[in-house]
């Protein structure tokens, strides 16, 4: 039988292997020996190196000219370890919630000012939406997003959200800091949070806070579905049911025991 064939981006793959032997070495590379080490054109390595360093990926040592692994780096791998122990312990109460509603579930972290996608389960219809793990929402104009940062102090609020430009997605976004304030006063007495068209002409989500046993907020939760899915008059009995899922993988993080 003939071998399969694998497909490969052979600038995926450098990008990667520079990532494996940065993470190995505790003196860094420069990018001369990166390409010696990588049996690689030089010219090749060094677009890689600093579009990685552009990122945040990689810190360069001016002075040595060595290349390091970066924080952004540190900071993903950290995600990505906490949200599988998050996504675990939620899973047997996100299922019932996307049988129950037939819409799809969405799970996600606050991560800088951003709301990171870390669980999907698809709504069994023939409806199905453009969403993805990892995918990063702004949070001015998502019910997930609004969710993650209603419950922030004052502080953690400016130095997250105040400080950045609220990016406008249509005429229904809410692109002002005073109206995002006032939503999220909204979503802390509701204890829940819409996204009515916000971010996409034709869909309608609803989403509700996660808290850890520290009473701060580790994640969010919502459905979502086309406005035909969610009608404006099923916004409150969806809410109840996405409430009290949260409020059960609260309780399963800890909340409330202290």
């Amino acid at each position: 039988m003939p071998p399969v064939e694998v497909m490969k981006v052979p600038a995926v793959e450098r990008a990667l292997a520079v990532l494996e032997i940065l993470s190995e070495s505790k003196r860094g590379f420069s990018i001369s020996e990166m390409a010696r080490r990588l049996k690689a054109p030089k010219s090749s390595i060094h677009l890689i190196v600093t579009t990685l360093e552009r990122r945040g990926y990689l810190l360069k040592n001016q002075q040595s000219r060595r290349y390091f692994i970066g924080l952004k780096l540190v900071s993903v791998a950290r995600l990505a370890l906490d949200s599988f122990e998050l996504r675990q312990q939620a899973m047997p109460f996100l299922l019932p919630l996307a049988a129950k509603t037939g819409l799809t579930v969405h799970m996600a972290v606050l991560e800088g000012n951003e709301a990171v996608l870390i669980e999907r389960i698809e709504s069994p219809g023939l409806v199905k939406l453009n969403t993805w793990i990892g995918q990063r929402m702004h949070v001015n104009c998502t019910a997930l997003g609004k969710a993650l940062v209603a419950f922030l102090s004052d502080e953690e609020f400016k130095r997250t959200v105040q400080t950045r430009r609220l990016i406008k997605h249509n005429q229904n976004t809410i692109s002002s800091i005073g109206k995002l304030r006032g939503e999220l006063s909204r979503v802390r007495a509701l204890g829940y949070a819409v996204d009515d068209e916000e971010e996409e002409v034709g869909v309608r989500c609803v989403g509700a806070p996660i808290f850890d046993y520290t009473g701060r907020t580790a994640a969010a939760l919502s459905v979502a579905g086309t406005t035909v899915q969610i009608p404006v008059n099923d916004v409150e009995r969806l809410a109840k049911l996405v409430q009290e899922t949260a409020s059960r993988i609260s309780q399963e993080l800890g909340y409330g025991r202290r």
